[in-house]
């Protein structure tokens, strides 16, 4: 592990609890979809935590950060403004990316909470557009004001409207435009995820990638093996690959 010390250089808050911080450091090489460490000396002892790289290749580093309450390193990253310093290990690590992703018409990447960040990274690339005639993001969250990185996917959504598809879940407060109320793995099951999207999913054409908290990740993917869409294993292909975020 090689330890660079890197500061703030924007911090952006979203709602209570929900910022993303932009350092004024470039990880390079770096794959979407793979994460880093960053640590605070707190207490006399470096405390380190993973985190998703939301960024594009090339872009300054940007973190999708929630509060964990209890959690010995995120709430002191949430003090954090524009200057402060902190320890970065440059050497960006995992497989979530869609170089593990096999051949597929398309792809869904379904979050929850901050497990958006490694979509937002993958979109802001060249591939996934490349490899997918349809893309759909669905994001979800327990209140509107959680919706980070809205106006991107609309953005996204407008540009793109022939083959990406950006359907945002709430779960305590009414739907918003072209969104749903309700829990990924329900809607999966009740099929409005699909009618909203107005895309099947099918084992013969799709792949889901899961980002999220490991309730979403175990429901969602049993609600998808109903489907005839498994788990992707690199000796036994699938359609689902996973990556936890607790």
């Amino acid at each position: 592990m090689a330890w660079v010390e890197s500061k703030i250089a924007r911090r952006r808050v979203w709602a209570d609890g929900l910022i993303s911080l932009t350092l004024d450091l470039t990880v390079a090489p770096f794959v979407p979809g793979q994460y880093i460490n960053l640590g605070l000396d707190l207490g006399g002892e470096r405390q380190k935590r993973s985190y998703s790289i939301a960024s594009g290749v090339g872009e300054p580093t940007e973190l999708y950060l929630s509060r964990v309450p209890g959690g010995v390193l995120t709430p002191s990253l949430f003090e954090l403004g524009a200057g402060d310093k902190l320890w970065v290990d440059d050497r960006p690590l995992g497989f979530f990316t869609l170089q593990h992703v096999p051949e597929a018409r398309h792809l869904w990447l379904v979050a929850t909470g901050t497990g958006l960040g490694p979509f937002l990274a993958m979109l802001k690339g060249e591939e996934i557009w490349r490899r997918f005639s349809r893309i759909v993001l669905s994001h979800g969250v327990r209140e509107l004001a959680h919706l980070g990185y809205s106006e991107q996917l609309a953005e996204w959504t407008r540009a793109r409207a022939a083959q990406f598809v950006y359907v945002p879940l709430v779960t305590r407060e009414a739907a918003p435009p072209g969104g749903l109320r309700g829990r990924v793995p329900q809607l999966i099951e009740s099929g409005e995820l699909e009618a909203r999207a107005n895309l099947r999913l099918e084992p013969e054409t799709t792949h889901v990638l899961l980002c999220g908290n490991p309730n979403m990740l175990s429901d969602a993917q049993a609600a998808l093996a109903a489907r005839g869409l498994v788990k992707h294993r690199p000796r036994k292909p699938g359609h689902v690959s996973v990556e936890s975020y607790w």
